[in-house]
């Protein structure tokens, strides 16, 4: 087993998404070392077929533990819009099709939510932490509403059309630092930070 408890300055990342490595260095700030999945030469997918965020979660981290040998964290976020009964929820990546296409994946959200009063949504992000076998799981929430039309071109997946509560711009609208205090990964990191720290 390559423990890595000993040395968490370095802590792998069970994603090959490189805006969530961006994303999850920022938060860090230094701190600590982030090695992705292809950090490590791994470039297949991992299994995510838990019907909720928090088991994908744990599902990703514990594949990378006991296939590869390492310590590390994964997290997962869904996307909870209540006009379309919440959808795509745990399965916001893939919600317009497998090809993951996040302006297929807003226009469906969009199109869904024609002539539709309510526009409610929220994000949930789970961040699920395995240290030799032991599962610390970090939950964040972002609640907020979906835009009429997408704005902005910072961020990545849904951050176009969702506009944080006691904001009047999107995500998308947001740099990083500003999206960072509020949002549903930031609240989620917080707490994994803490707990690193403790």
């Amino acid at each position: 087993m390559k423990s890595l408890k000993t040395n968490l300055s370095t802590l792998i990342f069970a994603t090959s998404n490189a805006n969530k490595v961006k994303e999850v260095n920022n938060y860090l700030a230094g701190k600590y070392e982030i090695k992705s999945l292809k950090d490590i030469s791994f470039f297949d997918d991992i299994p995510e077929t838990s019907p909720t965020i928090e088991g994908n979660a744990i599902q990703k981290a514990q594949f990378v533990y006991d296939n590869l040998g390492y310590n590390c964290f994964s997290e997962d976020t869904g996307f909870e819009v209540a006009g379309l009964n919440g959808e795509p929820g745990v399965l916001a990546a893939r919600y317009a099709g497998p090809e993951r296409d996040a302006h297929n994946n807003m226009q469906k959200v969009l199109d869904g939510l024609i002539g539709k009063e309510n526009r409610s949504a929220k994000f949930i992000t789970v961040i699920a932490l395995i240290i030799d076998g032991e599962v610390k799981c970090f939950e964040g929430i972002c609640e907020g509403s979906v835009a009429l039309t997408k704005q902005g071109t910072q961020g990545f997946g849904y951050d176009p059309i969702f506009i944080p509560n006691d904001y009047d711009v999107t995500f998308a609208q947001m740099n990083m630092e500003e999206k960072s205090k509020i949002s549903h990964r930031g609240k989620a990191m917080k707490k994994f930070i803490d707990f690193l720290s403790n």
